[in-house]
């Protein structure tokens, strides 16, 4: 009576189920029917006098119930996954259209009016923001004072230091913070608005005017 060895079961299909394994081709279901279809034929060509061992029996069934968890956990996952990068969507489809305030130091001068903000790690009490040129010079600066920790929007209204408008275009500004003599630290904010709403392999992302492609996560404030 020809024998079938239980070490044959467990090393070519449990290797077959193996998501790391080469032979990742068949589905989950498929390697359990083989699984079933192999364990039979072992179990009815077993040498009567050497049975299957009952414990060897259970180990190959615990390991097949294992992957088949693992396999519908990580179906699970995907789907969950699935729904909420659409509510993600969903949501930040409502921001189109709205401000929003990400870390960056550079901002835009439109009709006389650019907007740009402070992040303070802590409360200070003196704020000063330096707005520059494209050759980095200083054009206007401006004296907050003393502020409380938190997010500070500015206002700029396009003139210089001595009083002229400048002209509309690109600018970059740097803050400086200190309290008691020490310094605090500030995050120059930069601001645009939502253009459109992305969705792909890196998740939800927000096209934003003068800005690009910002992530929802390093949105700080909507405005």
């Amino acid at each position: 009576m020809s024998t079938v060895q239980a070490n044959t079961v467990s090393s070519s299909l449990l290797s077959t189920m193996n998501p790391g394994s080469i032979s990742t081709q068949s589905s989950t279901a498929a390697a359990q029917d083989q699984f079933m279809k192999l364990l039979v034929t072992q179990m009815q060509n077993q040498d009567p006098l050497n049975p299957m061992d009952n414990a060897q029996i259970t180990s190959q069934l615990a390991q097949l119930s294992t992957v088949s968890g693992i396999e519908k956990m990580n179906a699970t996952l995907t789907s969950m996954m699935t729904n909420y990068q659409s509510n993600q969507t969903f949501q930040a489809a409502s921001m189109i259209g709205h401000g929003v305030m990400v870390n960056g130091s550079e901002t835009t001068l439109s009709n006389g009016s650019a907007l740009f903000g402070v992040d303070l790690a802590g409360a200070a009490d003196s704020v000063n923001v330096t707005v520059m040129d494209a050759n980095g010079l200083p054009v206007r600066t401006y004296d907050l004072g003393a502020q409380q920790a938190g997010l500070i929007p500015v206002q700029w209204d396009g003139t210089t230091d001595s009083g002229v408008a400048a002209a509309d275009g690109a600018y970059t500004f740097k803050v400086n913070a200190t309290s008691a003599g020490q310094a605090v630290s500030a995050q120059s904010l930069s601001y645009g608005q939502v253009a459109s709403v992305a969705n792909g392999s890196q998740g939800v992302t927000l096209n934003v005017s003068g800005l690009g492609t910002v992530n929802m996560a390093d949105v700080l404030q909507i405005l």
